[in-house]
């Protein structure tokens, strides 16, 4: 099942051996890949969705079932908070898997939407499961990668709270 697309305008289209290429690009980035490993990531079953800006991908409370790729575009994650207003918390260009921790955290605590128009990939939960599970090394680079995103989290943490305006837009 793929991810709600009744709140969202969406157009679904065919996956390419091609399409996970910004994934493994990122890793590489981070560990070296054996060409097995590289195999393996471009043969991940996806479900390509072209979105427009400003979509909901996933919202807080929901329990997604895939991992979002960003493939083209840019993504953000937020919360909103009681009066209505919303906090960014960052953003994910192409190759990054911005709600990877669904794979372990089975309900959004945040919210996923669209920056601009979007080319993305939707990997089923399972297949993520089974790919570290016959590749260790991949387990690790996601794992090396989700510590990554966590660094630049605590980096805007640090911006917001302490900060001076100037300060935040040098950042």
């Amino acid at each position: 099942m793929l991810p709600p697309a009744g709140r969202v305008k969406a157009t679904l289209v065919s996956a390419s051996s091609s399409d996970l290429i910004p994934l493994v690009r990122k890793l590489e980035s981070i560990t070296q890949l054996t060409g097995e490993e590289r195999q393996a990531l471009e043969s991940l079953p996806a479900a390509i969705r072209l979105m427009q800006p400003r979509q909901d991908i996933v919202r807080d409370k929901d329990r997604p079932e895939h991992c979002c790729l960003v493939l083209s575009g840019w993504t953000y994650r937020y919360k909103l908070l009681s009066e209505g207003k919303r906090q960014i918390l960052s953003f994910h260009p192409p190759g990054d898997l911005p709600d990877l921790q669904s794979l372990h955290l089975h309900v959004m605590d945040h919210n996923l939407a669209t920056l601009t128009a979007c080319r993305l990939a939707f990997i089923p939960h399972e297949a993520f499961r089974d790919l570290t599970n016959r590749f260790p090394g991949l387990g690790a680079a996601l794992w090396r990668d989700t510590l990554v995103d966590a660094a630049i989290f605590r980096e805007w943490m640090t911006g917001i709270g302490r900060r001076t305006a100037f300060g935040r837009i040098a950042h």
